[in-house]
Formats: C-alpha cells, structure tokens, sequence
C-alpha cells in the first residue's frame, strides 16, 4: 500500500480535498515501535481516527460539478501525523504527539519518551510534505489558485490530550488561518454546511493545512478546515458511518462548486 496517493480531478479545479487522517494502517515494522498491545491499539485507532473522511470526501468528489483533486494519506497518523510542524513550533508536543507521536488521546505511552522521529520523518513526513507541496504548486500553475480543503472529523466529548478542549463543539466546526482564510471561502463553507447543524469557528480546533514552503507566504494559496463532530454521521467511537454521511457528503460538493466556479 502506497503511504498516500494523489488522485487527479478537473484539469480546471484548483481544489485540493485534503484527507490526513483517515486511515488505520500501520505498517508492521512501525508497529513494532508501539507499545500498546493489539487490543489497546485498536482502541485507540477508534478515538484517533477520523473515520469515513476518505469515503466522504470520494462521494462529494463525485458529486461535485469540477471534481477536485483528492490528497489521501493511506497510513494512520500513528506513523506520522503531516500536518504537524516537525520541529518547536508545533504545541502538541505538549502532549506528546509532535509529528511522531509519543503519548496516546489518553495521555498514556504509545512509544518510549526516548523515541528518535527523525527516522519516520524522513522516511514518511517529508515525502508526503513534498508531494503535497507539489500538487499545490500543479494548481497554482494550472489554475493560477490553490484552495485546500482539510477534512477532519472530532470526537463529541473531548478527548484528555485535547489542548482547547473546554470550548464549543458544534456540529461543523471551521478551522481558518488569518492568512490563508479569506472571508469568501469563509463565508461559502457557511452556506454550504448550514443544513448540517450548527457551524461554529476556531473551536475546539483552530487552523487549517498548507505546506510550509507556502505557509504565510502565498496569498494565491486559500485554506480552510473542516471538522465535522462525529455523531452527525457514525457510531462513536470508531463505529459505522450512517446517513448524516450523505448529508456531509453533499454540503462538502457544495462548498468544492462554490470556489471553483
């Protein structure tokens, strides 16, 4: 299994679904660095993972007037997490769970404290980084535009590794970057998820994903995340999706048609 693939949309599409974390694979020579046994690791599989993203972002892909480009890791973010900064600047080191993590949503050892990341950061994080990176600078040159659209899901109650765990958890929650975030992708995503519940900003998780070499940077290149609460459409945690996916899956086609008119 490939740790992530590109899958191409509309030649004329400059949206990017972006879908890190998804996946369940662990790859057996990894496996061997965690500490938690079969039974505890599936466990935490079920609270870590952001189960049916990938399924929901394949149907509104297909749903949608101009497919978009679709960016899935196919590898549990228990190997890496890419979206983290992979240095001091990342605040979840707080909590052990940097680029590599270390500790589990229950704040318990999933790796020796003592674990070196530089070996699953060259051989998964930066590949990933450079291939994302390289499918943004595609967009810019075909489209002269970029939009990232991270989609993530989020568990009901907060989890104990949750650093902004005390606030809002509405139904669909936007995560925007003062730079990255203009009003207008804002104000799309608003409309398109507003028969999903309600829709609230920043909370409990704020940000959204651009590859560092354009990071603050690069005002062609818009991003926006979504977190969807995961009652809205599965069985909590790490159960079957139900119907509220098709009603996602729409609200997200409708959002990808907005911005790539």
């Amino acid at each position: 299994m490939p740790s992530f693939e590109l899958l191409p949309g509309a030649p004329d599409s400059p949206v990017i679904l972006h879908i890190p974390h998804s996946s369940r694979e662990i790859p057996p020579d990894v496996r061997t660095g965690i500490v938690l046994d079969d039974t505890a690791l599936e466990r935490e599989l079920d609270h870590i993972v952001d189960a049916h993203t990938a399924d929901l972002a394949e149907t509104s892909a297909k749903s949608a007037h101009r497919p978009p480009w679709r960016f899935v890791n196919r590898l549990s973010r228990l190997v890496v997490d890419p979206e983290r900064f992979p240095d001091e600047r990342e605040e979840m080191l707080a909590v052990g769970m940097g680029a590599v993590y270390t500790r589990t949503t229950h704040k318990e050892p999933l790796r020796p404290a003592d674990t070196d990341p530089a070996p699953l950061v060259e051989r998964y994080f930066r590949p990933y980084a450079k291939v994302m990176t390289d499918a943004v600078a595609d967009r810019l040159a075909g489209t002269g535009r970029a939009v990232i659209i991270d989609v993530h899901s989020y568990p009901t109650a907060p989890l104990p590794y949750e650093l902004h765990g005390a606030g809002p958890r509405p139904a669909v929650c936007l995560g925007t970057d003062s730079f990255h975030t203009p009003p207008a992708l804002l104000a799309a995503a608003r409309e398109a998820f507003a028969e999903c519940g309600e829709t609230g900003l920043d909370s409990p998780f704020s940000g959204t994903y651009v590859p560092l070499e354009y990071y603050g940077k690069e005002p062609r290149v818009s991003a926006l995340m979504i977190e969807i609460r995961r009652d809205t459409y599965m069985a909590e945690p790490g159960g079957p999706a139900g119907s509220g996916l098709t009603r996602l899956a729409k609200a997200l086609a409708a959002l990808v048609d907005a911005v790539s008119p």
